[in-house]
């Protein structure tokens, strides 16, 4: 097992509150200097108290097992706006939020999530027509979908 697929083990071990779940641990950098990110959701959002707790209870179970031997930097931080959704408990928290959706085929979407189902997700779709914007409803695959940002409003 990589040492990123480790951390992510261990992080989900502390997750005793099923309402949280890790989104993502990226490694970055070079031996002696690396840097392990794990990014931290939760249905109703996360804390910085949060945040603070895996990381002490990840880093001193690191040092415990001897898993990595140099010098490294460990953070815990939630996924933030520009982050992907990536699961689909992201979706489901966001249900309500508009996305910019980007299909593998390369298609741009924007619209408003209606829901999701195990297989796909609902919106309702806007579509430019003569200046105009009309709103389609539209069941997105999920295999099909590259990326999907929520667009921030500040309405």
């Amino acid at each position: 097992m990589d040492i990123t697929s480790e951390i992510r083990a261990l992080a989900e071990s502390f997750l005793k509150d099923e309402s949280y779940f890790i989104v993502d641990v990226i490694s970055k950098g070079v031996t002696g200097r690396t840097k392990h990110l794990i990014l931290l959701d939760g249905d109703n959002g996360v804390t910085i108290d949060d945040c603070a707790s895996l990381s002490r209870q990840v880093s001193y179970q690191i040092e415990e097992r001897d898993l990595i031997q140099d010098a490294f930097v460990l953070e815990v931080s939630s996924p933030g706006l520009d982050h992907p959704l990536a699961s689909e408990r992201q979706f489901a928290k966001n249900v309500g939020r508009k996305l910019k959706i980007r299909l593998v085929d390369g298609t741009v979407l924007q619209g408003k999530l209606e829901g999701l189902s195990k297989e796909a997700l609902d919106i309702q779709k806007e579509i430019t027509e003569k200046k105009k914007v009309k709103l389609e409803k539209a069941s997105i695959p999920f295999n099909t979908i590259e990326k999907a940002n929520v667009i921030v409003s500040f309405n």
